[in-house]
């Protein structure tokens, strides 16, 4: 019998997430303060904001058996197959070591044409992870990128102590439903995830499925957010849910990087425009769902002949321009350009499934590029002098 250890779960060892709600089961990890969840109580944003992308518990022990109690609520879209459980990825010294997936807990069924959601209750569930190394080594368990979860318990067969992070550079960044995760197989294999891992930083992820629209509590979470460097990827939701128009478009990038640099005033931030989406890039939103194949794809509806409209193409022309105009001001403001990521070639041998979002191998192959372009030599978060 397995002699347990009980830890509690606290901001010593769960990294990522911005804000912890107790609830009456355990804790719930947000990616947003409780602040701006106030300012804005969104049913989809309150959604993706609670599922835990790059969110970890990291702790040292000797431990060769890990348990941890857990409440997913998972999201299903009416008229679509129910998807697979979530990943939890284990790391250990920041290899990967094992997964594990958690049945039942909740259920939200979502109506994508009507934005209806009906939730139902459903049971806890428990994580294992056994036959590990009796060595005293640091464990990673990053949380499924795209179910809500509630943590409820940490059992260990030997005691856990933080990871001291002193040394470690905080890379925060933020971005749509491709920087939250969208079709990644598992936690660690979004692209950011995969980029900061691989770079040795400590990532705090706003990937916000839907949501990276310059809203300012956004950029206000983020200037109150301490991190070494940063990176805003804006430009898709805009587009494929038609909110702004071009007059408007400017003005706010302005407002939200004046409003990141109120925080962060010499740290290296980078804008990143959008990578390839041929569905709008000469053609504006908004997006509409298309089940006429049996499956998702998009469609975009807007009038390309609109010169009022936003388009990707129009975004990364006035996000160039923003960022060298500001550089002029700014040494530590950085440009690149998505399609450096993933472009025209790519589509052809990585198509994007349903047109909008990278799979796995689309991650793969953004956050390699990232990795090498951003983190790499010569790039503008590379390590000075190294």
């Amino acid at each position: 019998m397995t002699d347990w250890i009980t830890t509690p779960i606290d901001t010593r060892i769960l990294h990522g997430a911005l804000d912890l709600e107790r609830t009456e089961h355990g804790l719930l990890p947000h990616r947003l303060p409780a602040r701006a969840r106030r300012q804005f109580p969104d049913a989809q944003l309150a959604m993706v904001e609670s599922q835990p992308s790059g969110v970890r518990l990291s702790f040292r022990s000797r431990a060769t058996a890990v348990e941890l109690d857990v409440l997913p609520t998972k999201t299903l879209y009416q008229g679509m197959a129910a998807p697979v459980d979530g990943v939890y990825d284990l790391l250990v010294d920041g290899l990967p070591a094992g997964q594990a997936r958690v049945s039942g807990g909740n259920t939200r069924t979502l109506d994508m044409a009507t934005g209806a959601a009906e939730v139902r209750p459903g049971p806890a569930g428990t994580v294992r992870f056994t036959g590990l190394s009796g060595e005293l080594k640091e464990l990673q368990i990053w949380l499924p990128h795209g179910e809500t979860t509630e943590l409820i318990a940490l059992r260990t067969d030997a005691p856990v102590e933080a990871v001291p992070t002193a040394g470690r550079r905080v890379w925060l960044h933020h971005g749509s439903s491709i920087s939250h995760g969208s079709a990644a197989e598992s936690p660690t294999a979004t692209w950011p995830a995969l980029a900061a891992i691989r770079a040795g930083v400590e990532l705090i992820n706003l990937g916000l499925g839907g949501n990276a629209l310059l809203d300012p509590f956004t950029a206000r979470a983020m200037r109150d957010t301490a991190a070494d460097v940063l990176s805003v990827k804006i430009g898709i939701n805009l587009v494929n849910t038609d909110l702004m128009r071009r007059r408007a478009f400017a003005p706010a990038v302005h407002g939200f990087l004046d409003t990141l640099r109120d925080g962060h005033p010499t740290a290296p931030l980078l804008v990143v425009s959008p990578v390839l989406c041929p569905l709008h890039e000469e053609t504006p939103g908004p997006l509409a769902p298309d089940f006429s194949d049996g499956g998702l794809r998009f469609r975009a509806l807007g009038d390309a002949s609109d010169r009022t409209r936003l388009t990707l193409t129009v975004i990364r022309d006035e996000l160039a321009r923003i960022t060298e105009q500001r550089a002029a001001e700014d040494p530590h403001l950085y440009y690149l350009d998505g399609r450096s990521l993933y472009g025209e070639r790519d589509f052809a041998e990585v198509p994007l499934p349903d047109g909008l979002h990278p799979d796995s191998a689309g991650h793969r192959l953004i956050g390699e590029r990232f990795l090498e372009q951003v983190f790499g030599d010569g790039g503008p978060f590379a390590v000075k002098g190294a």
